[in-house]
C-alpha cells in the first residue's frame, strides 16, 4: 500500500486567503520550566489544506460535523489540467468521471504556495465544467489552488447546492498522475463549523 500526503503542513503564519485572519501557533509550555510541553493554536477553518462545507456560502444549516464519515472518502480520479487558467469542459471527462467519486484537479499551482501569486492568479473552474461535476453527482472536488472560482463565488454555490464538498490548497498532486487507481481519504476535524482544516491523503495499492 502506498500513501501520498496531499496536505500542506500547518506552521505558524502559514499563508491565508486575503482578508482571512492569520493563524497563530505557539508553544505555551516548556519541558524545562513547566515539566511538560504544550502548544496553542488559533486558526480559521479555511487555513491551509481544508474542506469547505455548504454552510460556508449557502443557507444550509448543516455543520461539517453533521455529515457521515463516508462523505469524505471515496474512489479518486485525477485530471491533469496543468497550464489551463480556466478549467473547461471536455467531452472526454464524461467517461472519466463517475458518480460518488472524488475528483482531483492537478493544475500545478501549488508550486506558488507562499507567494502572493498563489492567491491572486489561481486557475478557476468554468461554469460548464462545474455543471458536469453536478451532473455526475461526485462527492468532492479537490484542488491545488485556494478556490475553484472568484467573487461572487457562483461555482462554490453551485457545488454546495448539489451536495459537493470542496477541498482546497492540496499539494503533491503530481504524484497521482501515474497511478492506475487510488482512494482519497479527506477527513476534516470533527468540529461544529462551516468548514474545517483537514489531513487529506491518497491511498493506492
Amino acid at each position: 500500500m502506498k500513501l501520498i500526503d496531499l496536505t500542506h503542513m500547518l506552521q505558524d503564519r502559514i499563508p491565508v486567503y486575503p482578508g482571512d485572519s492569520e493563524m497563530n501557533l505557539r508553544q505555551t509550555k516548556h519541558l524545562e520550566a513547566d515539566g511538560f510541553v504544550n502548544h496553542e493554536l488559533t486558526i480559521n477553518m479555511h487555513t491551509g489544506t481544508h474542506i469547505d462545507g455548504p454552510m460556508h456560502l449557502t443557507s444550509s444549516n448543516l455543520y461539517l460535523s453533521d455529515f457521515p464519515l463516508d462523505s469524505f472518502m471515496g474512489k479518486g480520479i485525477v485530471l491533469d489540467v496543468s497550464g489551463m487558467q480556466t478549467i473547461q469542459y471536455l467531452e472526454a471527462y464524461e467517461e472519466l468521471i463517475s458518480e460518488d467519486t472524488i475528483v482531483i484537479l492537478y493544475t500545478g499551482h501549488s508550486q506558488y504556495f507562499g507567494q502572493e501569486l498563489y492567491f491572486e492568479q489561481h486557475p478557476v473552474l468554468s461554469r460548464e465544467f462545474a455543471e458536469l461535476l453536478v451532473r455526475k453527482k461526485i462527492k468532492m472536488i479537490g484542488l491545488d489552488t485556494p478556490s475553484p472560482d472568484e467573487y461572487p463565488f457562483e461555482v462554490h454555490k453551485l457545488l454546495f447546492e448539489n451536495g459537493i464538498f470542496i477541498a482546497e490548497n492540496l499539494t503533491n498532486l503530481e504524484q497521482l498522475l501515474d497511478l492506475a487507481a487510488f482512494e482519497i481519504i479527506a477527513l476534516p476535524l470533527f468540529i461544529k463549523a462551516d468548514s474545517a482544516v483537514a489531513r487529506i491523503v491518497a491511498r493506492a495499492e
